[in-house]
């Protein structure tokens, strides 16, 4: 039996799959041949299916680093049901006597899946004992957390280059929804990945339309809103920028007569819990949500997704908008977009002390409103943002629906990929074409769109050394 075979075999005894999604299977088979593996995968492309296949066939013990406590159980359930037993956490609820237990089962090789949250590998004792067993493979779930210039940095991830050191230099596969160049490299880099294979993929979900609406009037945008969310049919999320919003988005829902609830970082964490828990069991129509709400939120059958704001990169937006049709079938994206909210976007990406930093922040706003702007297949656009394969029209999106999917060939003076360099702003890679336009990310200051006539004719761009 061949490798692909076998993992094919494993994919379908163990989680039932008919046949493994695009990506997975070159995934697993890179970390059986010891490769150290970065996976950027939509949300919901199934990235916990590889280190699950890889687990079970690789010797000896997976460490899994997950910061979502709700996630590592629900995985970790998954695994028992196939193979009771074999797979645990440990995190703050954990009491020292359970831990102890659950270290003594991994260094004895009855465990092979143990689940910690990052912060737990602050603790010296925790991490002794981890190089004292025989880990051969440690996973880092929402691996963008370990980089400043992603959206959701977290420090306790600065500890996991470090420890993988201290273990052995196990084979590390490292997973993540959303993670443009800049981030990719800095994952790489801090968590010291060997020559690592990079494998992007998932983020085509041909069953979600995507439309963007554009209004003037904040009053109409909202009563607009409300409505396609009543006429949609749920369940659903409205995403909003502001703890407020929530709160008078899900008012308005409700008077609409539709079950809804709010959930945002400052309500209490039982008021979230609930509401969260009724959203889950169909007891809700729609939540009214922050971005507070929806990472390890695993819901098949959300059927649309609206936001009534831009998010703060095309990253984020379609790392929120991949929670609709999970299941598979069809669901709808919305943005009700006016120009003015992408003054909030831009407050709150000026924060911060490194001017370099608010640059890429900006940067990030104004690539999200060339997605709202955009003339053309807006899944052609989204997917030349991440680097996948293109085609358009897609058929499936407001413009392509208008007859103005395909954008008009124009002259590509670089191929894409290509690493250029500006006077001013220094080295960049080549992300995109848009017609007669070239999207270069450069390193100092973020994405930027130049006219191609302009780049040809005063040679404002060379090819990097």
């Amino acid at each position: 039996m061949g490798e692909m075979d076998e993992i094919a075999q494993v994919a379908r005894d163990r989680l039932g799959f008919e046949k493994l999604r695009g990506g997975q299977g070159e995934a697993v088979r890179a970390v059986l041949d010891g490769r150290d593996t970065l996976v950027v995968m939509a949300t919901g492309a199934g990235k916990s299916a590889i280190y699950q296949i890889a687990g079970w066939l690789i010797e000896g013990a997976t460490v899994v680093i997950s910061p979502l406590i709700s996630l590592q159980h629900d995985q970790i359930e998954n695994i028992e049901e196939e193979q009771p037993g074999e797979a645990a956490a440990i995190d703050a609820s954990v009491s020292e006597a359970r831990r102890e237990e659950r270290l003594e089962e991994l260094a004895d090789e009855e465990l092979e899946f143990l689940f910690l949250a990052p912060e737990q590998l602050a603790r010296e004792e925790t991490v002794e004992r981890l190089a004292g067993a025989n880990v051969s493979l440690l996973v880092v779930d929402e691996a963008h957390c370990i980089s400043e210039w992603g959206h959701d940095f977290r420090p306790d991830y600065m500890r996991i280059g470090p420890v993988a050191e201290r273990l052995g230099s196990p084979t590390v596969l490292a997973l993540t929804a959303t993670a443009s160049p800049p981030v990719r490299e800095e994952i790489i880099e801090r968590l010291n990945m060997r020559t690592p294979e990079v494998i992007i993929r998932g983020f085509d979900r041909p069953n979600i339309r995507l439309e963007v609406d554009r209004y003037h009037d904040e009053r109409h945008k909202r009563r607009a809103l409300v409505e396609r969310a009543k006429n949609v049919g749920g369940p659903g999320i409205v995403y909003v920028a502001t703890r407020r919003g929530a709160e008078e988005t899900a008012a308005e829902l409700e008077e609409a007569g539709l079950r809804a609830r709010p959930y945002h970082a400052g309500l209490p964490k039982s008021e979230r819990d609930e509401a969260q828990e009724a959203f889950m069991a169909d007891q809700l129509d729609v939540i009214a949500a922050t971005t507070a709400f929806g990472m390890g939120v695993d819901k098949p059958n959300v059927r649309f997704v609206l936001h009534s704001e831009p998010s703060d990169s095309v990253d984020s937006y379609f790392q929120e908008v991949g929670r609709a049709g999970r299941d598979g079938e069809p669901a709808e994206a919305v943005l009700f977009y006016r120009i003015e909210d992408l003054g909030l976007r831009r407050f709150f990406a000026g924060g911060g002390d490194s001017e370099e930093r608010r640059e890429w922040e900006r940067s990030r706003v104004d690539m999200m409103r060339a997605y709202a702007e955009h003339d053309h297949c807006r899944r052609a656009f989204v997917l030349s943002y991440f680097g996948e394969p293109a085609p358009e029209p897609c058929g499936n999106c407001d413009n392509c629906e208008a007859g103005r999917g395909r954008a008009a060939d124009g002259a590509r003076p670089f191929e894409v990929g290509a690493s250029v360099r500006h006077a001013e702003w220094g080295e960049g890679v080549v992300q995109r074409y848009d017609g007669d336009h070239v999207v270069v990310l450069f390193e100092a200051v973020g994405y930027r769109t130049l006219s191609v006539e302009l780049v040809t004719e005063r040679g404002l761009l060379d090819t990097a050394p």
